[in-house]
């Protein structure tokens, strides 16, 4: 790796206080999910850490995803990571352009190889030859490859690099396709969405820089830590869909209440992202708290799966009815066992005292 000021130096110079470093470290562990007792360990390979050099490829996308992560505020987690990597290779904020720009690239690959980060937001056509994406006249697959060749790792940011997105839905004319059709011998860790979540990026480099390894995965690659709940299950809403409260349409007075938005086609139930958590634009809201339905865009093929507004039927998750009425007799249950439970134990009790 390239010997660059390590991150505790160039925080120096910036005047970032120790105490307000630990803050950073405290923050980067519990959204790493990680237990406090890991706060030192996180803090001093931090310290230690040289620039982790990153090159970012822009394919078949929207630059969406690159929106997302200049949109970071500071001084938050992804703020302070997004400034202390060496992002040595991105067309869209790097300000060289033409054969410099490819020259850049070439020698970050060459000055960092097998320890650069390899980062890709968009789907990859290869129709055709791969004719429908070109850069300097060189297709969008031939870089990838050629660049990942020298990666410790690849981070397939966006659903369109993780699952292929929208290039990818029917009748996918430049037969577009994700990082892992093409990358099969380095490690892949995907962090789907439409965009994605800001900090989820810089969490997943964080854990790189302090471990040394990539982050725990789901059987789709992506970040436990973030995708290892569906949205439905920590949204505020909740409460009022085992209630059975739900707005009918989006001005009802459901709507104006705060109810459940399942039967106006939210896809919470089957959508795995830390959106009812993290929120967007500072923590401040997500789609559901804006009063609309979840997409489901960090879920593969979410453009293919019918209406946006149409309830999740019972092929797909379950019925809202027959969901309602399960949770109902599940809290029963429970509550009879516990029941049974403490008339058990309090029969031990007595027979002990006799």
């Amino acid at each position: 790796m390239s010997s660059y000021p390590s991150l505790g130096e160039r925080l120096r110079r910036q005047g970032i206080s120790r105490r307000g470093f630990l803050k950073f470290c405290v923050a980067t562990t519990s959204m790493m999910a990680l237990p406090p007792s890991m706060v030192p360990r996180v803090a001093e390979a931090l310290e230690k850490a040289g620039r982790q050099s990153v090159i970012w490829l822009s394919f078949q996308e929207c630059t969406g995803c690159v929106e997302s992560l200049t949109r970071s505020h500071t001084p938050t987690i992804e703020g302070l990571i997004f400034d202390h990597i060496s992002l040595d290779y991105q067309h869209t904020l790097m300000a060289a352009s033409g054969e410099a720009a490819e020259q850049a690239r070439e020698e970050a690959m060459e000055a960092n190889w097998g320890n650069y980060l390899v980062v890709v937001d968009g789907s990859i056509p290869v129709k055709d030859g791969g004719v429908y994406s070109t850069i300097a006249g060189v297709t969008n697959q031939q870089i990838l490859e050629e660049t990942v060749d020298g990666a410790a790792a690849v981070i397939a940011v966006g659903t369109c690099a993780a699952y292929g997105g929208i290039p990818y839905a029917r009748p996918n004319p430049t037969g577009a396709v994700p990082v892992s059709d093409l990358v099969t011998d380095k490690p892949i860790i995907n962090v789907p969405g439409c965009p994605p979540i800001p900090v989820v990026i810089s969490g997943v480099i964080t854990h790189f820089l302090t471990f040394g390894v990539i982050p725990d995965l789901d059987e789709l690659g992506r970040p436990m830590a973030f995708y290892g709940q569906n949205i439905h299950d920590r949204c505020y809403r909740r409460p009022f869909y085992e209630r059975g409260k739900f707005a009918e349409t989006f001005d009802d007075e459901g709507a104006k209440k705060g109810w459940c938005l399942y039967k106006l086609g939210c896809k919470g139930p089957t959508t795995y992202n830390a959106c009812a958590t993290t929120k967007w634009n500072q923590g401040v809201s997500f789609p559901i708290q804006s009063g609309h339905g979840c997409l489901g865009c960090s879920e593969p093929g979410f453009w293919d799966k019918g209406s946006f507004y149409h309830a999740l039927s019972l092929g797909n998750w379950g019925s809202y009815t027959g969901l309602a009425a399960a949770a109902a007799a599940g809290a029963a249950l429970g509550a009879g066992s516990a029941l049974l439970a403490r008339r058990r134990q309090k029969q031990t009790h007595e027979e002990k005292q006799s």
